[in-house]
């Protein structure tokens, strides 16, 4: 009996672990035959199907443009108030586009607006031109990024999706990963992908004439905690969308690519996103509180003062109760100097149901250097004057 008993509890205690540390599989009814959600601020994959198949991604290609716009932007390379020329080749563009003229100027503002909202090829290549003098240079960076963001099945041969070369791809997978770059670490994104509708004005050589932009992105105004992100389609993609929603502190992106209709996208983006919503449940521990300083054996100060090196996040599918969760501190009682500023001094773990689902450094924020002979002397002098 209680070798049973032992088993049982081992058992119960292995079906905890593979809950706290594994993807949901579900059978989520979608028609797409590849898509990805994902938690935004984890990254951790909620479903997938078939997400690192590589397939051509049509006008979600513009998501790395806005990345690389955004990321020139934060680095003071170029800034919106930037006025932005047409080049001849930009303007010949074709496809979804803005009709913007050869040598017409508009700022990098309204030219992110043109990407974001009408997904406007000729205003990304404009951009690309603008960033990196040609379409050519752009899309070097654009495989350059892609690399150093893990991205191992994609390829960009031009920056707004055009391209019908079979070298020019990416997978459910990657889109999911570029457009959690994009949108958290520039959340400003959003202030143009949720824009239904908005006029810009063409001052050419013919005259001024106003043009309205309206957005590719109809989840808008079906699926009320939508915030973006880009759509796509050509008739070898087909109808792609990665969409981004956000309710109740969570947000999700879902990647639909290849579905047969534009009806069919929208829907398996909102089935996918519904879905993570009812299984999603997030613990944050932003790590605020001020922690006590570590005395020091042989330093020049008697303790180093430590700090959590960020907050904890951990993503639950499985409905489990997230009060439960428990953080351990585990720090020595005391170090031996040098101390590096900067390195590890310990870490707080998180336990749930008696399993580590997680873990933050702890790191020292100050030098201190190992005490020399001065040192003990000042200590001593400074002991008897006390």
């Amino acid at each position: 009996m209680l070798r049973k008993k032992s088993l049982a509890a081992a058992f119960l205690a292995l079906a905890i672990f593979l809950s706290a540390i594994l993807p949901v599989s579900a059978n989520v009814a979608v028609s797409a035959p590849s898509v990805i959600l994902i938690e935004s601020s984890t990254g951790q994959v909620i479903y997938e199907l078939n997400s690192t198949e590589r397939r051509s991604p049509a006008s979600i290609t513009k998501i790395m443009t806005l990345l690389l716009t955004f990321e020139a932007i934060d680095s003071g390379k170029i800034s919106l108030t930037d006025q932005v020329i047409t080049s001849e080749h930009a303007s010949s563009m074709g496809g979804s586009q803005v009709y913007l003229a050869e040598g017409e100027t508009q700022t990098l503002d309204t030219m992110i607006k043109c990407i974001a909202i009408s997904s406007g090829n000729d205003a990304s290549v404009a951009v690309a031109e603008h960033i990196a003098g040609s379409e050519e240079a752009f899309v070097a960076l654009m495989n350059e990024k892609a690399a150093e963001l893990g991205m191992a099945d994609t390829h960009f041969e031009d920056c707004c999706g055009l391209s019908d070369s079979d070298n020019h791809y990416t997978s459910a997978k990657d889109v999911a990963i570029m457009s959690r770059e994009l949108t958290t670490k520039y959340p400003d994104v959003f202030h143009y992908t949720t824009i239904w509708m908005e006029d810009i004005t063409h001052e050419t050589r013919q005259g001024t004439s106003n043009f309205t932009l309206s957005s590719t992105n109809k989840l808008l105004k079906q699926y009320q905690w939508t915030t973006g992100l880009k759509t796509g389609s050509t008739s070898k993609a087909k109808y792609c969308f990665a969409a981004t929603a956000s309710k109740d502190g969570i947000d999700l992106i879902a990647v639909v690519m290849g579905a047969p209709d534009y009806k069919t996208r929208f829907g398996d983006a909102q089935t996918l996103l519904t879905y993570g919503f009812s299984v999603c449940n997030l613990y944050i521990d932003g790590n605020q509180e001020t922690l006590s300083s570590l005395p020091v054996e042989g330093g020049v100060a008697e303790e180093a003062p430590i700090a959590y090196q960020g907050e904890f996040r951990y993503l639950d599918t499985a409905g489990n109760d997230l009060g439960a969760v428990e953080k351990v501190l585990e720090l020595p009682e005391m170090v031996r100097a040098p101390v590096e500023n900067g390195t590890e001094a310990g870490r707080a773990r998180y336990l749930l149901n008696g399993t580590e689902i997680g873990s933050v450094p702890i790191l020292f924020t100050e030098d201190v250097e190992k005490a020399g002979y001065p040192d003990y002397l000042r200590k001593i002098f400074g002991f008897f004057l006390l």
